[in-house]
């Protein structure tokens, strides 16, 4: 069931299932929080109060907000997990990764730890051997004409590349429902902000990070020519021991949707290791 938090000019739609400690979940951009809908129920079943949000101007939450950074995200998230009563495991995909990284920098008492999913986390640089890597190029190609033209069909073309080999069972659904929320308006409006926002707040606050932080990385991720080398950046930037690493082999940019199943184990694998460690 759909609820409504009213912050700062607008409106922030989530959902809420299972009882326990408290996982929020933030999705990218051009999304919805039902890109984490094979995540929920074995984190339910596991134990954990979990809470899927629609960012800013995605799926059913308002549209017409002012800014569209990370900073504005982690605002949005920071206050969600008050309103439920945090602290909070905070997970966050794309866009949503950086926004956990300045979350849990400015309220270290509302975060106990932080899992990033293909996240842009720090300042990106292009090198021209990038461009070399085939599913590289294609991607960043779909995602400059999305935002340079507004498309739609850009935008899911991207998606084809974003989501190499395996795709989830409700494919047609998932690309359906995408479709539908990125033609209302103002949708395409947010998606176009979020591409537009460096990263750079983002990679400001890594090194204030006081919290356990999982970073996750599909080995064919379009967004980078080298994940494994951009993860492996983001580590080292947080404070020495804080930060870990681990690879999903042959998932693309949305390795909860590609393999759920993985990211769960990975999920709680870090949970256990986390509280042991308290």
């Amino acid at each position: 069931m759909t609820e409504y938090l009213a912050v700062d000019g607008g409106t922030i739609a989530y959902e809420v299932a299972g009882s326990g400690p408290l996982i929020v979940l933030a999705h990218g951009m051009g999304d919805s929080r039902a890109a984490y809908r094979a995540v929920i129920p074995p984190l339910v079943a596991a134990g954990y109060r979990v809470a899927a949000v629609d960012l800013r101007g995605c799926g059913e939450s308002g549209v017409g907000r002012p800014a569209w950074s990370r900073t504005a995200i982690a605002g949005d998230l920071l206050a969600v997990i008050r309103h439920l009563g945090g602290p909070a495991l905070l997970v966050g995909h794309s866009i949503s990764g950086g926004a956990a990284t300045i979350a849990a920098a400015r309220e270290p008492s509302l975060i106990t730890a932080v899992v990033e999913l293909a996240p842009f986390t720090r300042k990106q640089s292009i090198r021209l051997g990038d461009l070399r890597v085939k599913r590289f190029r294609q991607g960043m190609l779909r995602l400059l004409g999305t935002g340079v033209f507004g498309s739609v069909p850009l935008w899911r073309s991207y998606l084809d590349v974003a989501y190499p080999g395996v795709k989830p069972a409700d494919w047609a659904e998932r690309l359906g429902r995408i479709d539908s929320l990125l033609r209302e308006p103002g949708r395409m409006k947010a998606l176009r902000g979020m591409g537009r926002s460096a990263p750079t707040d983002a990679g400001a606050q890594l090194g204030n990070v006081r919290c356990p932080v999982l970073v996750v990385m599909g080995t064919l991720d379009p967004d980078w020519a080298d994940p494994h080398a951009e993860g492996s950046a983001i580590v080292e930037a947080l404070p020495s021991g804080l930060g870990h690493l681990e690879m999903i082999e042959g998932a693309g940019h949305y390795p909860h949707d590609q393999f759920p199943n993985q990211v769960v184990s990975l999920m709680l694998g870090f949970l256990r290791s986390d509280a042991a460690h308290a």
